[in-house]
């Protein structure tokens, strides 16, 4: 039968760009979650949205791992621009993850560290290759896919202080709510993962704003996306 790809949103406008590109879909639910089982091209899906926070993609991978059978997983969605040269509707893809809000300084650590992890976790290589393939050969378009690396935090960042001292700290391309709780789950288990997301926003006074205005167009980027690297599997 093959394995499944998972694909992790935490938003319903980001799940259900991915769901609009599956085909012979059927819903299961698991401890009221709605997962999604159909494909993308040939290459067997399970979709899910896991809500908001790490706390929620922690739960949901875990839960997606241990019930399906899953080859590697994918987080795709929204995020917040914290590098200047990244630009609303730019794909970052995360070559490294990490959690800009974990904090066991007080112990000699430095911010960010996680024991027997350290601070950054590194996507599967094989996958990394992947998306530098679909990057080579996507037509022309507007907008950048940047292979870099993604702050995950509790908190939605509209301060352009927090935003600079971020990207200052740990040299990260875009913030984020969910990627490297899933990250971590997935290292964990070993699962392969990666993790994939376009800018809505970029943290300032009218980043609410701006995330609304933008998040259709990061989901149906993450989603073209998500096909094309579905295509070189």
């Amino acid at each position: 039968m093959g394995k499944y790809v998972g694909i992790i949103a935490a938003m319903p406008e980001e799940m259900e760009a991915i769901k609009s590109k599956m085909i012979n879909t059927k819903e299961l639910d698991i401890f009221n979650l709605k997962f999604f089982e159909g494909k993308i091209k040939n290459q067997k899906i399970i979709l899910v949205k896991c809500g908001v926070g790490k706390v929620n993609a922690a739960r949901t991978t875990q839960i997606m791992i241990d019930k399906f059978d899953i080859d590697y997983i994918i987080n795709i969605g929204s995020a917040g621009s914290i590098n200047d040269d990244v630009e609303y509707g730019d794909i970052v893809i995360g070559k490294y993850v990490l959690q800009h809000d974990f904090d066991i300084t007080a112990f000699g650590h430095e911010k960010g560290y996680i024991s027997n992890i350290g601070v950054k976790l590194e996507s599967n290589t094989k996958l990394i290759k992947r998306c530098e393939y679909v990057i080579k050969n996507m037509k022309e378009n507007n907008y950048k896919c940047v292979i870099g690396t993604i702050a995950t935090g509790d908190i939605f960042c509209t301060s352009r202080k927090m935003k600079d001292k971020i990207r200052t700290k740990f040299d990260a391309d875009c913030v984020e709510m969910e990627g490297a709780a899933i990250a971590q789950t997935a290292y964990l288990s070993d699962t392969p993962f990666i993790i994939i997301r376009s800018i809505s926003d970029s943290p300032n006074e009218e980043n609410q704003i701006d995330f609304n205005k933008y998040l259709k167009m990061a989901a149906d980027r993450c989603a073209i996306f998500i096909e094309n690297l579905m295509n070189a599997n």
